[in-house]
Parts: structure tokens; C-alpha cells; sequence
């Protein structure tokens, strides 16, 4: 029989040795998170499952099995007609689905009456999950973390693109979150993946690092927006060394203008965000801030949210939050511009050697 069955932290150690990864769930389920780089081969696409399981409920679990088992047939054929006829007999696919294994199963055997030698992760998606979430904590503490601190508008996330292009780890994690890590963080068009994708986002990028080298973080909290940083790694992270991030107050309205450039394009959507800081600094202040938006002046904005919202009790957030921030090396770049971002990481990554 060419289907075998491996058990989930065997599969995750092997990921990259499969041709590739087949997730049987629907569509539904594999967007709230998946396997990295899987596939999304649905045994049952979301309608399909909705209507087997009301047929196993108000029907039979008989009635409901049979229709299943013919929209399962059927999909599989397509996904063999479309994607599997070009395959030579070389190609080895890893299949799950989300415990029991039915919908991986049935596709792992019709792919091994053909020739194929598939593998099918004992357990399911649920299975991988658990994996992960046992795993994060060993390998958040596996690396040594720098740490790269500085007042909002400070181009912490442009030095960590610069790093990254000169060939540093880096650990992302507000790109992992698709958020800004701040209450005006959000996004327009990106919403945030679910806590679970995100989970596994941090675990496959750490789980390619090399313990060897440090891996630069920015100084987040421990949400991103309405994601959460497991505790063993923004712990980690915490007790790190730091760098100290400089940029004048010019520069810094200048970059967030910049990277926050959709609000300044759409007066509504900043005044409705900033609809959300009226708890903390008062519904007149923030009715004032929207009545300069809606005139134009949202230069005059962004300072003052930097002066009265976003620098006040940083430094003491950042002493409380992170032990090695009162030793942190300051760096500065000549301004916000990505050579001079560029320049800066070369001299960090030069230190380090």
C-alpha cells in the first residue's frame, strides 16, 4: 500500500522533504490557518460540509455519509483531472485534513491506487496544532534576540527591513499580525489572520532561523492589534539586549505620513480611528484632532499625537517592559530614508562580527 500514516511531530520535522502539503478541509477552515505552504484540496468545500453535517443531523449519519461520499468522489477527481495528471510517479504529497482523517484519507487513497506515495498526518490538522503550540516555547527560547526600541515614527519596522536585506534574521511580527501594533495600527484592505494562523506564522518563521545568529524584533507588546505574542517569546524578547532607535521629531511626522499615507488620502476613515483614542484623551480633544483632519491639517495631527499620545510615558513603558532598555545602545540613522536605513543595519550587522 503506497498510504502510510505520520505521526504530526514527525511530519512537521519532515515538511520540506514532500513534494507537497494537501489540505482536505474546506476552504472555510484552511484560511483560519493551515500547514505552511499547503495546498488547499477541499474533499468538501464550505457549502458541501454545511450540508452533509445538517443531513447527519436531522436526517441519518447513513443519508448524510452516502451524500458525502459522492461530493468527495467528485471533487477528487477534479482535483486529480486538474492538478495531478502532469505528476510523474516521483511526487510524494503530505495529506490532512482535521482529525479523523476521512477526507485526507480518501483522497491519500485514491493518489496511492494510482502509484503515489502519500503520507497522511495521524491526527489531523488538529494534531499539527498541538505540535505547534508545544514547540513554541522551546524554540523561542533557542535564539538570541536584539532588540530594536525608539518612539513611534521612528522607522523601527523600516530598520528591520533594512536588517533583512542585509541578511539579518528578523522576526517580523507586525507583518505576521498584518497590523501596526498601535490603536491607529489597522490596516485598510489587510485583516489580521486568526490567533491560530498567526501562531503557526511565528513558529515557521523562528523554526528557520539559525540559533547561531541573533534575530532582530521590534519592541512590541504583547498583542499586535487583537493578536497575542505567546508568552515565551515576548518574555524572552523582554530580557533581551536593546538598541535605542533616534530620529528628530521632523523626520518622524514626515515617515508616518508616510507609511500611514492612507489617512492622510481618506480624511473619514482617520477621523473614524481616531474615534477610537476618545477614552484616553477625551472626546474634546479627539473632536478637535477630527475637525483639523476635516480642514486639511493633518500634518499638525500627526504631532500632536505623537506629543501628547504616543511619546508620553514611552521611555518609562519601555524601563518597565524591557530589562535591557536602559543600557540600550542609541542608534540613528541621518533620516528616515531607506539608505540611510540601509547604512545604519550595515554598521549594527558590522558590530556584531
Amino acid at each position: 500500500m503506497n498510504v502510510q500514516s505520520v505521526p504530526a511531530a514527525e511530519a512537521i520535522a519532515r515538511l520540506d522533504d514532500f513534494s507537497d502539503i494537501l489540505d482536505a478541509r474546506s476552504e472555510g477552515e484552511y484560511e483560519l490557518d493551515h500547514l505552511p505552504g499547503a495546498l488547499n484540496w477541499p474533499s468538501l468545500n464550505n457549502e458541501e460540509r454545511k450540508l452533509v453535517g445538517t443531513l447527519y443531523a436531522q436526517v441519518s449519519p447513513f443519508e448524510a455519509q452516502k451524500r458525502g461520499a459522492a461530493l468527495v468522489a467528485a471533487n477528487i477527481a477534479r482535483h486529480i483531472e486538474r492538478d495531478v495528471i502532469d505528476k510523474p510517479r516521483s511526487w510524494q504529497p503530505l495529506a490532512y485534513c482535521w482529525r479523523g482523517g476521512k477526507r485526507s484519507g480518501s483522497l491519500a487513497l485514491v493518489l496511492g491506487q494510482i502509484g503515489f506515495k502519500v503520507s497522511v498526518i495521524e491526527g489531523g490538522y488538529k494534531a499539527f496544532r498541538s505540535a505547534v503550540l508545544a514547540a513554541l516555547p522551546e524554540l523561542a527560547a533557542r535564539f538570541d534576540y536584539r532588540v530594536i526600541c525608539g518612539p513611534t515614527g521612528s522607522g523601527k519596522t523600516r530598520l528591520l527591513h533594512a536588517l533583512a536585506a542585509a541578511g539579518a534574521q528578523v522576526l517580523d511580527l507586525e507583518a505576521l499580525a498584518s497590523h501596526r501594533s498601535s490603536v491607529l495600527g489597522m490596516i485598510p484592505g489587510q485583516p489580521q489572520p486568526s490567533q491560530k494562523r498567526f501562531d503557526t506564522l511565528v513558529w515557521d518563521a523562528l523554526r528557520r532561523f539559525d540559533p547561531a545568529r541573533p534575530v532582530f524584533v521590534e519592541s512590541e507588546s504583547r498583542k499586535v492589534g487583537n493578536l497575542a505574542v505567546t508568552d515565551a517569546l515576548i518574555e524572552r524578547v523582554r530580557a533581551s539586549p536593546c538598541f535605542s532607535l533616534e530620529l528628530s521629531d521632523d523626520e518622524r511626522v514626515a515617515l508616518l505620513l508616510e507609511d500611514y499615507d492612507f489617512f492622510a488620502k481618506d480624511q473619514a476613515l482617520f477621523c473614524d480611528r481616531l474615534g477610537a483614542l476618545t477614552e484616553l484623551r477625551g472626546k474634546a480633544v479627539v473632536q478637535a484632532w477630527q475637525a483639523q483632519v476635516a480642514a486639511g491639517e493633518t500634518e499638525a495631527v500627526v504631532r500632536e499625537l505623537l506629543q501628547k499620545h504616543y511619546d508620553p510615558g514611552y521611555a518609562h513603558s519601555m524601563t518597565r517592559n524591557f530589562t535591557g532598555y536602559a543600557g540600550a545602545k542609541t542608534i540613528a540613522p541621518t533620516d528616515r530614508s531607506a539608505q540611510a536605513m540601509a547604512e545604519l543595519a550595515k554598521r549594527m550587522l558590522e558590530g556584531l562580527s
